[in-house]
């Protein structure tokens, strides 16, 4: 499996990375995400896609490091979607290995992300990858 981290403009982003995104997050579409991708870059948003051997993108992460109070400095996840038809592979280990490389890399202390509270086989998965629950997320909506 080859790991790459897609920079504003990759056509990649859309071709192979939107497919995979879009099942968690199927309001997403290519215009949408490039333009979360244009005004997020400058804040520290990347994407990293993961490849099988015969080229599929099978896995992609959102991320961007954080610096605040409680973890100093982070690397928050803002996505990490495994394709279906390649969960259980070993790519959804292998891309959470990559960040937690990222995040060494990048002084961070933490690496952390947020689950939505229905989606309790990615909870499973996360357990498995030894990250802890440590906090209540707490959303309140403006429009």
């Amino acid at each position: 499996m080859n790991i790459i981290d897609l920079a504003p403009g990759d056509p990649r982003l859309t071709t192979d990375a939107l497919p995979v995104l879009a099942e968690l997050r199927p309001h997403l579409t290519a215009r949408l995400l490039e333009e979360v991708h244009a005004a997020g870059h400058p804040q520290g948003l990347r994407f990293s896609a993961l490849y099988d051997t015969e080229g599929r993108c099978v896995a992609v992460a959102g991320w961007r490091v954080i610096a605040n109070t409680s973890a100093i400095r982070k690397l928050y996840v803002d996505d990490l979607v495994t394709a279906e038809a390649a969960r259980s592979t070993g790519a959804g280990r292998e891309l959470v290995a990559y960040l937690e490389d990222r995040a060494r890399e990048l002084d961070c202390r933490v690496l952390d992300l947020d689950s939505g509270t229905q989606r309790t086989d990615a909870h499973r998965f996360y357990l498995r990858e030894r990250f802890s629950i440590r906090a209540f997320h707490f959303t309140k909506l403006l429009r």
